[in-house]
This record gives C-alpha cells, sequence and structure tokens, in this order.
C-alpha cells in the first residue's frame, strides 16, 4: 500500500511538472510573438525596452498601470485610450489610438509586455480571455 501511495505521488508530481512546462512552453511561444507585435505596433511611443518618453507617454517596464488590471489592459488595446492615468506615481494625459489587433495578437503583446522589462504576470493572457473581454465591450 505504501509503494502504491508513494508511486501516486511520484506520478501526481511528473504530470504537475509536464503541465508546468506546457505552461512555460505557450508563454514562451505567445511572448516571441508578441515581441514582433509590439516592434510594430507599440514601440514609437512606449520604446524599445518599454521606457515611453517621459512626461509624453507611460512607461511599460516596471509599470504598476499595465500590472493592476489585465482586462483593463485588453479594453485599451481594443478601444484605445484617452484620458489622464497615472503610472508609478507620475499623471499621463495622451491619446493611445486603439490597436487594431485581432484577439490572437492582442493576448500576445500582452504576455510579451507583461513578462519583459522587470514586469511578471501572475497569468498567461490567453486568446479566449480577449474575446471574452471584447465581447462584453459590445
Amino acid at each position: 500500500m505504501k509503494k502504491a501511495l508513494q508511486l501516486f505521488a511520484l506520478l501526481g508530481i511528473m504530470l504537475i511538472s509536464f503541465s508546468i512546462k506546457e505552461q512555460d512552453n505557450a508563454l514562451k511561444k505567445s511572448m516571441d510573438a508578441g515581441k514582433g507585435t509590439y516592434s510594430a505596433v507599440c514601440l514609437a511611443c512606449h520604446m524599445d525596452s518599454g521606457q515611453g518618453i517621459a512626461n509624453v507617454f507611460p512607461p511599460l517596464a516596471k509599470s504598476d498601470y499595465l500590472m493592476a488590471d489585465i482586462d483593463r489592459n485588453i479594453k485599451n488595446l481594443i478601444e484605445g485610450l484617452q484620458g489622464e492615468i497615472e503610472v508609478n506615481g507620475k499623471k499621463y494625459n495622451q491619446v493611445m489610438p486603439a490597436s487594431g489587433l485581432d484577439d490572437q495578437d492582442i493576448a500576445d503583446v500582452l504576455n510579451y509586455v507583461m513578462n519583459s522589462w522587470g514586469n511578471k504576470a501572475e497569468e498567461m493572457v490567453t486568446k479566449e480571455r480577449v474575446t471574452k473581454v471584447r465581447a462584453s465591450l459590445k
């Protein structure tokens, strides 16, 4: 009986390990795709290292605003953003146009920026989550 429990525990650990590795691989793949999207759509304002432009465009690197609300980030990429926001204690008041990205591209670019430059997201953004947020905006 004891050996059966040990075997069961070992199998459980192996399954969890495999699942974590799959998630890591999926995140890496999404981030790689998101890096290209970032370069094409976001880089001009938020710069190559996510530092933004002082007093004009907010940083994404180590950004409290970015890391606080995934659904808000999705909404901002879908609809754009205007009006005053506060990022890392500084106020910004510029217009960010709607990205025009599809749901997968939004998920990928958010996975990239939320896991780069000192950011580490607690969860991976999925296409399904973006689709759900987009549907709630209609």
